[in-house]
Formats: structure tokens, sequence, C-alpha cells
């Protein structure tokens, strides 16, 4: 796997580039600017690139504008952004137009080594990695009823681990459940959504986009 990281921080790029090459991951270029993260991701095609969300000149968020600029023009290249704060509605805007090969992490999340890393494999493969402080932000909003009413509370502790990434498997470690358990409440998920059969991964991006907006 390569990667591209791009922040202004020094610091914090090599501290990312070490993380991830211990892990086996090629970092094959770090940059501190937006316009040099286009060039770079143009000139490597990595398989996923790590953005600040803001970063100069102006640091409100170049990076997160940088980011959609790279799913339109490079659909292959995963995209995980890392922010110093949360950024709910930030998150949700880039999250429902490019689901796929999408994450956001709190910056924290880093120094969270194994969780980090497995963040990046799944944006890199297609999957999702939306950091849990920013799922739990938009689940405090008020809103109007809507299908996620009709989970049950298990159903919906297991679709809040499934918007920050986690697979079936991570889901039967994190709640202590059974394959066959976690299974019956993803399947009881899709239906009550109304989310038709389709690939399990589609669908479950899918559920995930309605977690957030709902």
């Amino acid at each position: 796997m390569r990667a591209v990281i791009a922040d202004d921080s020094l610091l914090l790029r090599q501290g990312v580039a070490h993380v991830l090459v211990d892990n086996g991951i090629d970092v094959v270029a770090e940059v501190g600017d937006a316009e040099s993260l286009r060039r770079a991701v143009a000139t490597w095609q990595p398989d996923v690139a790590i953005v600040d969300v803001r970063m100069p000149p102006t640091q409100t968020d170049e990076g997160a504008r940088a980011a959609v600029e790279i799913r339109a023009e490079h659909p292959d290249v995963g995209v995980l952004l890392l922010s110093q704060v949360v950024e709910a509605q930030h998150a949700l805007k880039l999250f429902s137009e490019h689901p796929e090969g999408f994450g956001y992490l709190l910056k924290d999340r880093v120094l969270a080594v194994d969780d980090f890393v497995q963040s990046v494999h799944r944006v890199a493969g297609g999957g999702t990695a939306i950091d849990p402080e920013v799922v739990g932000q938009l689940l405090g909003r008020r809103r109007d009823r809507t299908p996620l009413d009709e989970l049950t509370s298990r159903e919906r502790e297991v679709l809040g681990l499934m918007a920050e990434g986690r697979s079936n498997r991570g889901i039967c470690q994190k709640l202590f459940l059974s394959p066959k358990t976690v299974e019956g409440h993803v399947h009881a998920i899709f239906g009550k959504l109304g989310i038709p059969p389709a690939p399990d991964d589609h669908r479950r991006v899918l559920a995930v986009l309605a977690y957030l907006r709902g």
C-alpha cells in the first residue's frame, strides 16, 4: 500500500509517516500544503491520501477542498482527513458526497496506533472510518422522526460501530457478541432502513449515510 501525507506540521507528518512505515505502508510523499498534495497524488497515484483539513495559506478548509478534488479526479484514491477539532457538519457533507474510500478522524486517533492503521487500510480499500466523537455529535442533534427510530438500542449501537468503519468481526469484539448475532442485527438494520439487497459493502455505506443524516 502506498500513502501520501499532507499536513503543514512537520512533526505530525513525520509522526504519521513513522507509524505507517512501521506497519508496512509505503509513504511515497510528505507535503505541507494543498497544491503540493494535488501534485503528489497526480504523480504517485497512491492508495490513500492522509490529509489535514486545515492547511496554508488560510488555515481554514484547504485540505478538505483538495480532498474533494482528489476524489473527483482520482476516484480510486482513498482520502483520510485528519482534524484538530470535531467539525461534524463538515464531515457529514464530505461523507455524503463521497462515502466510499473516505475517513474523518481526530488527530488524537493517530496515537491509538492499531486503530489508526486499521482505519488507513479500510479507507484505502474503499471503506469508511468516521471518528466516534463525530458520530456522537451527529447523534446529539435534534431531528424529526426517521426510520432510525425503529431501530432497537442494540441495533443503533451496532450501526454506530458500522459508522466508525468497524467490520462485523470488529463489532463482535467490541460488543462481545457472536458473529451470528451481529449478522442478525446488521440485516435487521438494512430492513428497517429500507436498504434493498446489494453487495454488503454498498449496503453498509448506505446504512451509515442514513445514520449520519438522521
